[in-house]
């Protein structure tokens, strides 16, 4: 069996679903269930004996000591962490407990567990460390997209607390031989997305008649990367990425935020037309962000090179499923819009 955690964050809860219909193997399932966790998107397991969730923090060592003494999986896949960059220019603290705390006291945990094991248990363990492309800062306009050797130029507290935790992991396979792979992942999107990323941002607002708030002049761009695309992208690299290497994933989808507004609008349009026009007169620019970067891009081709993985859906047909699945499914969408959801987009876009 495998430990996930965050498996009920948004990568995390598509990643344990994929898993359980791809696979026979069981998983054990370790949130903290914090805002943006939700076990509403993992509803289709309940009752599932190969899907076993355990609502806990990866800063409890005596949990996770716990757990792998109980369970003893053949791999950790670490998705656990805060990630929203607005979040952690507000509250940085959270970011710095979870990603960088967290993942140190998981790699102790993981270290200890390993050592622990014998023969081809101990030969076949491996530490799956997900990771994001922010770390590598900011591109200008014609630079060459990144690659696993770029350097570490974090510009956020998010960024800079995901850096850190790279950097723990690549120490821990150096200095104590802990079996690791990280993978670095572009902008992701699609099924059961937290409503405060761009995209499912627009899409929620848009249906309910509210701005459509797009920070300066929504120039900046990112590679865009259908998240169960990543998700087969991580089952590549668990199962045959080389030990201590970093594999870089993306979508080869390098798009500016307005033009992504303006896709949401156009499928919105199409496939629930609003009496009142077009959903483009919503679109409302706001003040930019502090520290805002202005474009990221990933090189994928080692990914390709070395284990032949490419994604499947371009971004036309990734977010025609998306736009699609927010139609299909409001009832997640109302559930997971608390009022401390709504609190935090006034305060965030209110101005």
């Amino acid at each position: 069996m495998i430990l996930v955690t965050g498996g009920a964050g948004f990568i995390g809860a598509n990643f344990v679903l994929d898993w359980a219909a791809t696979t026979d193997e069981p998983v054990v399932n370790l949130d903290a269930l914090t805002y943006a966790g939700n076990l509403e998107s993992l509803a289709s397991l309940q009752g599932n004996p190969r899907h076993t969730f355990v609502k806990g923090d990866i800063t409890d060592r005596a949990l996770l000591d716990r757990l792998l003494a109980e369970h003893r999986p053949r791999a950790i896949v670490h998705f656990a962490a805060e990630s929203h960059v607005d979040r952690s220019i507000h509250g940085p603290g959270d970011f710095i407990r979870t990603n960088v705390n967290g993942t140190f006291t998981l790699l102790e945990a993981a270290r200890a567990h390993w050592l622990s094991l014998t023969g081809d248990d101990k030969a076949n363990f491996r530490f799956h460390h997900v990771s994001t492309d922010e770390v590598y800062g900011s591109l200008s306009a014609t630079a060459p997209a990144f690659t696993e050797t770029h350097p570490y130029e974090p510009n956020s507290p998010y960024s800079a607390s995901k850096a850190a935790s790279d950097h723990l992991v690549r120490a821990w396979f150096h200095t104590y031989g802990l079996p690791v792979v990280t993978t670095n992942c572009s902008n992701n999107y699609g099924p059961y997305h937290f409503p405060e990323k761009l995209i499912p941002l627009m899409i929620v607002n848009a249906l309910a008649g509210k701005p459509l708030p797009v920070y300066g002049d929504g120039q900046q761009v990112r590679d865009w990367l259908y998240v169960k695309d990543h998700c087969s992208a991580i089952r590549e690299v668990l199962a045959r990425g080389a030990l201590g290497e970093t594999y870089n994933v993306g979508g080869w989808n390098e798009k500016p935020n307005l033009e992504i507004v303006h896709t949401v609008c156009a499928l919105l349009d199409e496939l629930r037309p609003d009496p009142a026009g077009s959903y483009k007169r919503l679109i409302t620019f706001v003040t930019d962000r502090p520290g805002h970067d202005r474009r990221y891009a990933i090189d994928a081709r080692k990914l390709e090179r070395e284990l032949g993985w490419t994604p499947a859906e371009t971004f036309e047909t990734g977010i025609r499923k998306t736009v699609q699945w927010y139609l299909d499914h409001a009832d997640w969408v109302a559930n997971v819009q608390s009022g401390n959801y709504r609190d935090w987009v006034s305060k965030q876009y209110g101005a």
